[in-house]
């Protein structure tokens, strides 16, 4: 039997957070990365019992703080000020890279310039000038994570897909991906065949048009 499903509207902002906070494993211990990834939080229920990562040294991050919850002193990677949890802890760098390449996180949830069907990851530069000059911990997480997910826009400003056969930027991780979030689609990547779970606001075929990849619905 077929689980594709489609909507009407395309996936807002909110709304894709949304759906990879639902996805999340009860118990999971997850890295959240920088830009779109840090909404999940906002999401995330008590129920659930997921422990928050941040690459910075801690665990227990609850959702991204405001008002009066705002400490200059407690960030994420991104520098944008978030709460803790009862329970939370800190730690030295060392031991938060420790914790990323020694396979001790069940889901990272990275942004991305491009991904490719055989769930290569391009993360962290374009050429653009001024860019972040090195991947950083981008990578550790992507290789280091037991499940690597992505939270992306799906075209460029010139209705470029992001979603291509071959990485055109520098590499963040190889085969790395396995499953991709957009405001237009939601993919599954596994043995480089791209599975689509969801349209939303574009039909499977009007998406196969326009994509690179070959694809298959759910």
């Amino acid at each position: 039997m077929s689980t594709y499903t489609s909507t009407d509207a395309a996936l807002t902002r909110d709304e894709m957070a949304e759906l990879v906070a639902a996805d999340i494993p009860a118990g999971a211990f997850v890295n959240l990365g920088i830009g779109q990834p840090t909404n999940v939080s906002n999401y995330l229920t008590a129920d659930q019992g997921v422990t928050l990562h941040t690459e910075n040294g801690m665990l227990g991050m609850g959702p991204v703080a405001t008002g009066d919850d705002i400490d200059g002193d407690l960030i994420n990677a991104g520098k944008i000020p978030v709460t803790e949890l009862p329970g939370a802890s800190y730690f030295h760098h060392a031991d938060s890279f420790a914790m990323m390449r020694g396979g001790h996180l069940d889901v990272c949830v990275l942004g991305a310039f491009q991904v490719s069907a055989a769930g290569d990851l391009a993360n962290w530069h374009t050429g653009a000038p001024g860019a972040i000059p090195a991947v950083g911990g981008a990578m550790d997480l992507a290789i280091g994570a037991k499940s690597t997910w992505v939270m992306m826009g799906l075209f460029t400003k010139a209705g470029e897909s992001k979603l291509v056969e071959a990485l055109s930027y520098p590499v963040t991780g190889l085969g790395c991906v396995s499953r991709i979030y957009t405001e237009s689609a939601i993919f599954l990547l596994e043995n480089g065949t791209v599975t689509v779970r969801s349209t939303h606001g574009i039909s499977f075929e009007e998406l196969a048009k326009r994509l690179p990849v070959g694809l298959q619905r759910a």
